[in-house]
């Protein structure tokens, strides 16, 4: 791993450099992303993109694709560590910390303690509208429970339709939304990315893009 000192605006900033191996810098290549604060890794078989475990939030940016409005399916997969498992997707992302984002707390899914249960899938805004806002300001307007039959371990499959002022997740197929909110942000982005909270990792797949004409 190499070291490089960044001098910008009299900070100094400390940038680590990971070599990658020239399979692994390939396999990036071709999934066209830029990654945030996370290593990331392709498993050229079975398609599943993972990001590793970091202090702090990670975003892989899917790079050559933009996103307003439509519907945005995929299947992904956290463990069950508390406090250790924050994941799901960012969109109408402007920059690294200009974006809106749905993700999950796997380590909620089947807890006993109904407050926490009511706390496993949120929508937030940043940078205005981040979960401890929300969660001071509008409790149990922008998270909501989980499905216990969901295996806070295991795969499950996610669909979130985005209009130009709501958002809807829908998990497993279902016809019933798990949240159902108005979208807080006026991003004026269109990026989207795979999303991982502080100190967490994780794993998606079948990414499938469709966009509202």
């Amino acid at each position: 791993m190499k070291t490089q000192i960044l001098k910008i605006a009299g900070a100094s900033l400390i940038c680590f450099l990971l070599v990658l191996p020239r399979s692994l810098q390939a396999q990036m290549s071709n999934a066209k992303l830029r990654v945030v604060n996370r290593v990331v890794s392709l498993d050229k078989k079975s398609k599943v993109v993972r990001l590793n475990e970091v202090d702090s939030v990670g975003i892989a940016w899917i790079l050559d694709e933009q996103f307003t409005e439509g519907e945005i399916e995929f299947d992904v997969k956290g463990i069950d560590k508390y406090q250790g498992s924050f994941l799901g997707l960012a969109f109408h992302g402007a920059d690294d910390r200009t974006y809106e984002a749905v993700y999950f707390r796997p380590f909620n899914f089947r807890t006993a303690d109904t407050l926490r249960k009511s706390h496993a899938v949120q929508y937030m805004s940043n940078p205005k509208y981040d979960w401890p806002v929300l969660r001071e300001r509008f409790p149990g307007i922008y998270e909501k429970a989980m499905p216990s039959d969901i295996d806070p371990n295991g795969w499950f499959h996610v669909k979130l339709v985005i209009l130009a002022e709501s958002v809807s997740v829908y998990i497993n197929r279902s016809e019933i939304p798990v949240l159902e909110t108005k979208l807080l942000g006026q991003t004026q982005g269109k990026m989207i990315g795979y999303w991982v909270g502080n100190g967490s990792g994780g794993e998606w797949k079948n990414l499938n893009i469709k966009k509202r004409e």
